[in-house]
């Protein structure tokens, strides 16, 4: 692989500034491998929902417990890996996001074997704790591979290759998980003698415990590239964290018990919680304990000194919810205005992310002539265009193709995922841009925390598409509002439900205009 250029702003005279300087890029593809990788799980994750809701005979709310899960621990673990990576380095980050990765997949193998969703529960949050500080290692680590100038395309062209491993991971979840799904609904598991269920559900099981156990390999030769690569490979732009010292291991041990025995103690003491309560309390422990120590607070306060930074935050949140949620139902609301089944709804969702990376990489192209923040502002209110086409435009079928049928609503659904292409690492590039190298990794843990709106936004979508007297089904009182007791939703309140992508969209756009300036 070549250096990639940046061509703008330079004579004949002045060399071109690198986007990933020739020294960097062997790790630079490494780390590439990493956003495949968590790209991968988050969305043959999103395919659990419909899949635990169809296993286990459990309502929408409950299976959108499993987002709650898998982005609340980001936002858990955010804070403790941006200490980690503050004290030691990138390198040891990425060493123990693989190896709490690989853990926690192995944990699916336990968690088949008795047919308990709690377990399930506990292997996703591990699995994505794994991510987290990987994701939080990483998106710094990108930044820092190179000159200033071309950070925000840098981060972007290496997040082009995160939903490479989405397409991977829908693929896997359509051949594994999805396609060996029993057709029976809920009422007939109900009325099926009990050891004829419970292989029915092992069966069901075994193949979503395969794919995640099968990654454990490769993320295990990821593993092992960073554990022998030398540490006179690390960026020159990362100095030595000005709180290191001696007590750098036991602050990071001390982090790590703020982050992890407050969520253990509330999950045995009281296993009712609300489990979105429970990870907002899970939150609070992180936060804490950067507020009782003088130099992480002293960043804290600096970063929250900087509207750009806490606002692009904000914005996040909500971008990665809308994401996560609109993406975790595209399913739900291909099988109910298609009448497709689960498997079939997942090609739309594999035509979704194609869409999505080549939007990202032509986005990232033209970054070099045009202002980022104002190419997402634009994004953003066709975004919402594509919102209001999915609520209101009819099911009627315009053309096939391959024996899909395509309606205008679902174009709208498909179209959307191009909208979104942009936003995260722009949002992050922005948020991040300017800031002292000091305060840098506290803000990266800020913008991985604010993927809890994965963990929030999803169960209030779950709640409007599963609730048939929600307030918003008055937005679409023009669409049949009978209820599949299957899907567990009706065609009125799916498409309601789509209210929620729409709003944070706003948000993103609201940001992108405030802070489409280089400089505020």
């Amino acid at each position: 692989m070549g250096e990639f250029c940046n061509t703008m702003g330079n004579t004949n005279t002045t060399p071109p500034l690198p986007v990933v300087p020739r020294k960097f890029m062997t790790a630079f593809v490494m780390l590439v491998s990493c956003f495949a990788l968590w790209g991968l799980l988050n969305n043959m994750t999103d395919n659990l929902v419909p899949a635990f809701k169809n296993i286990f005979s459990i309502p929408q709310e409950k299976s959108a417990l499993v987002q709650v899960a898998f982005y609340g621990a980001y936002a858990v673990l955010a804070i403790f890996a941006s200490i980690l990576i503050e004290e030691f380095s990138y390198k040891k980050g990425v060493l123990i996001g693989l190896g709490v990765y690989i853990l926690g997949a192995l944990m699916y193998i336990p968690a088949c074997i008795a047919q308990s969703f709690d377990i399930y529960f506990i292997a996703i949050f591990v699995v994505a704790g794994g991510c987290s500080l990987l994701e939080t290692t990483c998106n710094p680590y990108v930044l820092s591979m190179g000159p200033q100038e071309t950070a925000v395309r840098r981060l972007n062209f290496a997040q082009a290759f995160n939903p490479v491993g989405s397409i991977a991971g829908i693929l896997l979840a359509q051949q594994f998980i999805l396609s060996n799904l029993n057709p029976a609904t809920a009422d007939e598991r109900a009325l099926m003698p009990a050891e004829q269920l419970k292989e029915i559900v092992h069966h069901e099981l075994f193949w979503v415990c395969a794919p995640y156990v099968g990654l454990c390999g490769i993320a295990f030769l990821i593993w092992l590239f960073f554990l022998f690569l030398k540490d006179d490979k690390k960026p020159a732009t990362v100095e030595a964290p000005a709180t290191a010292t001696q007590g750098g291991g036991m602050r990071v041990f001390v982090a790590l018990l703020f982050s992890v025995v407050p969520l253990t103690v509330l999950y045995f003491l009281f296993p009712e919680m609300n489990k979105v309560a429970w990870v907002l309390c899970g939150t609070l422990g992180p936060v804490v304990y950067i507020c009782l120590v003088k130099n992480y607070r002293e960043m804290l306060l600096a970063l929250l000194s900087k509207p750009r930074y806490w606002c692009g935050v904000i914005a996040q949140f909500f971008y990665v919810g809308v994401q996560i949620a609109a993406w975790t139902y595209l399913n739900v609301y291909c099988c109910k205005e298609l009448g497709v089944t689960p498997a079939t709804a997942a090609s739309y969702y594999l035509i979704s992310l194609v869409l999505f990376i080549a939007c990202r990489w032509v986005a990232t192209y033209f970054m070099k002539q045009f202002n980022p923040a104002m190419m997402m502002a634009l994004f953003a209110a066709a975004a919402i265009a594509c919102c209001a086409g999915v609520m209101y435009l009819p099911s009627n079928v315009l053309f096939s193709i391959g024996g899909l049928d395509f309606t205008a609503n679902v174009l709208c659904l498909i179209a959307m995922s191009g909208c979104m292409s942009l936003m995260f690492p722009t949002i992050y590039g922005i948020a991040l841009g300017g800031l002292n190298e000091k305060i840098v990794k506290l803000g990266a843990a800020g913008l991985i925390m604010a993927i809890l709106g994965g963990a929030l936004i999803t169960p209030w979508m779950a709640g409007v598409l599963g609730d048939a007297d929600s307030m918003w089904i008055s937005l679409v009182s023009c669409y049949d509002n009978t209820w599949d007791t299957n899907l567990g939703t009706s065609s009125a309140a799916v498409r309601a439900s789509f209210i929620v992508p729409a709003i944070c969209f706003a948000v993103v756009l609201a940001y992108s205009l405030i802070f489409r300036k280089k400089k505020d």
